[in-house]
Order: C-alpha cells, then structure tokens, then sequence
C-alpha cells in the first residue's frame, strides 16, 4: 500500500501503482471528469501514469494554471495533426506553449499564409469533436529514428539523436490515427481542449534559431480554458493594437524608424519633447535623492571591456569596430566600467561614500533584426543609469532608499501596481559561489527592510550580481519590466577600485547598479501605451492649441498663445482658413490634451472654449482663469509635492 497526501493535509491509502485517473475517481465523479492530469510531488504527470510511492498529490483541473497549460499543449498538437491531415508531407518541428498561447514550426515547400489558418482551425474543431485519447508509449530511441526517418520527419530524427543517452524517448498518440514525439505530459483526450481556441498568424523561424538552417513556418494561436476568457484575451488584443505606440507615434509625428538606422530612433521635435521631459523630472528627482551627473565614452578599448568580464559574456551583442593602428574598440553596451573608471579617479575614503553617480548613457547592443520592436526594441537607447558605491553597511540603507525612490516615480507617472521579481545567480557569470552568496542574501534583507514582496525569478540574475526587477502593470493588464536594482561584489574588484577605510587599510566599494525607467526610449513606448496616446498635460509635447473659429479672432488668438508661453505651457496656434470642427478632429487625433477656441464672442468677453481630449463637454473660462488652471495643471508632479511640501 501507499499513502497519498492531498494540499489540505489529507492523506489516503491506495494499492501501488493506482493511477491518477483512479485516485480522482475515489475522490468524486465530479473531479475525476474535469481531471486534467496530477501532480506528483511538484511534477506534472498523465492521469494514466502508475503511482508506485508514498507522495504529494494534486488533481490538477482547466482551473489551475497548469491546466491552462495542458490545454495549449495539447492545442498545439491537434494543429500539428490538423496541418499534416490537411498538407501531407508537411514535417512538424517543434511546438511549445508561450505566454497566452502556443505556436508549432512546420517545414513544407510552400509556407503557409494567413489565408490557411481558417481552414486549419476547422480541421482542429473537428480532431477535438472526435475526443481523440492521449496515449503514451516509450520506444527505444533506434525504433523512434528508424519511424521518423521512414515518415519523412528529419527534423524529428534530428531532436532524437540531441537527446541525452538515458532520456526516455516518449511518443504520444492521438487515437490511433496520429503520433508525435513529446516529453508530456497530456491531458487525457483531445476533447479536453474544449473550443476556446483560436489561429492568430504565421510567420518566418529558422530552425533552432539559426539563419544557416532551413526557414520553417510558424502559425501561432492561442487557447484558454472557456470563451470567456478567449473573448476578453481577443479584445485585450484589440486595443492593444489601438494602442501601439508605433501607430501613436505617426499619428502624434513623435519618430521614426528607418532601413538605414536599424533599430535607432529618429526623434522628431515632439518625440524629443517627451524625451527631454523625462530627463529633466529625473534629474530634478536625482538631485533631491543625492546623484551627482557624469559622462562616459561611448567607445571604450577591448581590454577595459575584458577585464570588466563583458567581452566574454556579452561580446556576440557588442558593436566592434577596429583602427588603422589595430586597436579594436566597442560601443559601450553598458555604462557601469566607465563609472568605475570615473571613482577611481583620486583618492576616495569611507568618509566619500556613499558615491551616487548618475548617467543619462547612451547605450548600443545588437539584437537580431527580427527582435526589433518599435521603442519597445531596439539597438541604440538611453539609459537612466545610476551606480551607488558604498560600503557593506551601507548596503541596506541603500536600497531601501532605492526601493522607495522608484515606487513614487513609478506612482507619478500613473503605475500604482508594482510586482517585483527576485533575480538570481545565472549560468554564465563572474565571481565564486562565496561572494554570489553573499550579494544574494544582502539583497533579500534590503528589499525585506523596506517592506516588499517578491517573487523568485531563478537564474536571470546579470552576470556580475543578483537583482531586483520592477515590473510595471498597465492600464490594459500588461506587465513591463522596468527598473532594476543589481548588487555588484564583483566588478569593482575586477578594476582594483577601492576606498581607504576607518582602519587605514585598502577596501573594495559595493556598486549597486540601479535604473529605474530602464531605457527611456521603452518608457516612452511604454507611456504612450499606458496613456492610449493622451499623456498628462505635463508631458504632453503639446499641451494646448489655440483655435480660431473666424479670421477676425486671429489677433486675440495670438494674445492667448503669448498668455499661456509666458506660464510657460507649450502651445501652438491654429490660425488656418478650417471649419473649426475639422481642426478639432486633427488635433484630437495628435492626442493634443487641450484645445482652446475662439471667435466673435471669445474676442468680445475676454474668454476661451475649453474642449478637452477624449470629453464632448465645453466649458467657457474668462482668459485669466484658464492660464493658471492650465499653468498649475502642468505643473510636474515632483514640483508640485516640493511646493506643497514647503508651503507645510
């Protein structure tokens, strides 16, 4: 017999080797049909797998987020069968689930388009209405490649032979009708999908991501667990595409991108505005909190950016370029060795520290063209790059201070909710076990002390040191990660920095590297997304537009305009021979927050037509009465806190 523990702290006795599908069964007829699959001492397995020990379990349904994951498992199977029905000779590759879906890559002579996905989605129905079983068979990995090879399916033959010696080469049918090599588990039948899918698109995907293998089709979809949440997720969708801040940034004439200049952004005089904007709230907020501003060279030589360890971690995504005189540089692709190099210059004591030096860097890093998104990716950005050097008793306070900074300057931008993820050690690094240990557990405490909650994010730590990630939620639901908080033991050493300490002696500084928009080019994005175009009048690049109705307003139009420069709002004119109706229309898709109107009656009583963005309501305000609302209401909000804070 085996005892069996349930997440309430129960615990039955079963014969060994029952299955899941049986444990659900004996608990009610009701969880054994919306079964899924189990879990066995934290690892996902098929109902029909024998359970041989004393375990944890857990009957997992379409209503733990492990089911929703099965459900796209098993849809990007069905597509699979769906496309080999409908296509024969098509090889299948390889298809994971993603976030909000899944996606399979095929091989076919003649890739697919979006003309075919109906008809495959059809094909899916029908594989799904016909409530295929899910059936496991382990072949030994010689039988596998000689089917594969026999079927045509080379891309299979070649996953098997990648595979470890002693892995178990899994092979699930649906039915009888078809088979594929899969790690599991499955749910129990295809009907167990339900109908809450749906094919979004295809695209181009070289064969394990290399552009020297076979280009493969790949057709994405995306499935959930009831139409419900499939219609919610579609419309999500929609006004995420009403919200791209590629389609915002034509309309609102903020930037461009070009063939010439991949992935770097031309900013024209709006984009810039904002741009700008951004920097000097930040080095108004930055002043406050103790930084002092620095610039370093945005091309180093090879041997800095070996010692520093980022010619070996991350040299496939620098820029290199070489001299007539064979000294090789690299654009930098961070800011960090430069700080170091500027804290070094002279003597610095305990009695210095903390040193907070602050960059608004511009950085290059090559991603693959097909990674470029926008602002959201690119290959040249600005970071809003900080480093704190300080000592270990230091550390604490700190990022306690840090941790607090970033949540208000998230808050004055409109981000009230903030998740933050805890990054540690990863793979490829520099630095012993001994010292990572200690940055990790120094950071826990410092995020701990200032009241936060985090979430572990294994392995994604940077190369140098753990870190904290601060990811923004927007007005439509989205995560964006944004700031970061690393704790560096490593790379100050690696340079020799060090301060003289209470004792006289030589000592090596902690660097805490700290951004808290990230890039401002994605924060922008970003902004532009959150705020579906229409920014706080603060940061709106145009804040007001004043429209004449008649020509015979032109001058007390001019008059308005000098009015509102002089409270220094950033305002433009719109003098142009137009029905005041269409004027509107053109500036309401600019995204321009205020548009005031004038004509005959304006120009007589000293007053302007207020129409607000995004608002049908008009309101009517003596000239006087609009400037300082206006003025006050552009007022940035770090401004504003420090007026009301000396006005108490």
């Amino acid at each position: 017999m085996i005892t069996l523990t349930f997440p309430d702290g129960a615990t039955r006795t079963y014969e060994e080797g029952i299955t899941g599908q049986a444990v659900a069964e004996s608990i009610s007829k009701s969880l054994a049909k919306k079964a899924l699959a189990i879990e066995i001492d934290g690892e996902l397995k098929d109902l029909s797998d024998p359970i041989t020990r004393d375990a944890r379990v857990r009957i997992i349904t379409r209503d733990d987020p492990e089911g929703l994951e099965l459900i796209r498992h098993d849809a990007a199977h069905v597509m699979a069968q769906a496309v080999q029905e409908l296509y024969p000779g098509t090889q299948v590759t390889i298809g994971p689930t993603i976030e909000n879906g899944f996606y399979y890559d095929f091989h076919r002579n003649e890739p697919f388009t979006p003309e075919d996905l109906p008809k495959i989605e059809k094909k899916m129905r029908e594989i799904v209405a016909r409530n295929l079983p899910f059936r496991k068979e382990v072949w030994p990995r010689e039988k596998a490649i000689e089917v594969f090879r026999d079927k045509g399916e080379h891309f299979k033959v070649e996953l098997i032979e990648s595979l470890p010696e002693n892995e178990e080469i899994r092979i699930y049918w649906q039915g009888d009708e078809w088979f594929d090599l899969c790690r599991g588990p499955h749910m129990p039948s295809t009907g167990k999908i339900g109908d809450a899918f749906k094919l979004m698109k295809v695209a181009g995907a070289y064969w394990r991501g290399d552009p020297n293998r076979p280009m493969l089709t790949r057709i994405y979809g995306t499935a959930w667990a009831d139409k419900k949440q499939l219609n919610a997720y579609l419309k999500r969708l929609e006004e995420a595409e009403r919200r791209d801040h590629r389609r915002l940034g034509r309309e609102m004439d903020l930037f461009h991108f070009q063939e010439e200049a991949p992935g770097s952004v031309f900013w024209h005089p709006k984009g810039w505005t904002i741009f700008q904007e951004l920097v000097n709230y930040l080095r108004r907020v930055q002043r406050r909190a103790g930084y002092v501003e620095v610039n370093s060279p945005d091309m180093m030589d090879r041997a800095l950016w070996e010692q520093s360890g980022h010619w070996e971690k991350f040299r496939e995504n620098m820029f290199i370029t070489e001299t007539e005189d064979g000294r090789i540089f690299a654009c930098k692709p961070m800011n960090c060795p430069g700080h170091v190099q500027i804290f070094k210059h002279g003597l610095k004591s305990y009695r210095d520290l903390p040193i907070r030096m602050a960059e608004f860097g511009k950085v290059h890093r090559y991603e693959p063209s097909g990674a470029l998104h926008g602002l959201m990716r690119v290959r040249s950005f600005t970071q809003d790059d900080a480093h704190i050097f300080c000592t270990h008793e230091q550390i604490k306070q700190e990022c306690v201070r840090l941790h607090e900074l970033i949540l208000n300057i998230y808050k004055d931008f409109g981000f009230e909710d903030v998740r933050i993820k805890f990054s540690d050690r990863p793979e490829k690094r520099v630095g012993s076990d001994e010292v990572w240990d200690a940055a990790e557990k120094a950071l826990k405490e410092a995020v701990e002390e200032a009241g936060g909650e985090y979430t572990l994010n294994p392995g994604e730590g940077a190369f140098y040191g753990p870190k904290l990630e601060y990811v923004l939620r927007d007005a439509i639901g989205r995560d964006w990660q944004c700031g970061t908080v690393q704790l560096d033991f490593n790379l100050p050493g690696r340079f020799g920095a060090f301060y003289i300490g209470a004792d006289g002696e030589k000592h090596t500084p902690v660097m805490i590297h700290r951004a808290m928009f990230g890039s401002l080019e994605r924060f922008i994005g970003i902004l532009l997304e959150h705020y579906a175009g229409h920014l706080p009048l603060w940061l709106a690049p145009v804040q007001v537009v004043v429209a004449t109705i008649i020509s015979d307003a032109d001058d007390y139009a001019r008059e308005v305009v000098a009015r509102l420069k002089a409270a220094g709002l950033r305002v433009e004119a719109d003098l142009r021979n137009e029905k005041i109706n269409y004027k509107v229309r053109e500036h309401s898709l600019a995204k321009v927050p205020v548009i005031l109107v004038v004509g005959k009656r304006e120009v007589e009583e000293g007053t302007v037509n207020e129409r607000r963005l995004g608002s049908k309501a008009q309101r009517t305000l003596k000239l006087e009465e609009a400037v300082a609302a206006l003025a006050e209401e552009a007022t940035p909000p770090d401004i504003r806190r420090e007026r009301e804070s000396a006005a108490t």
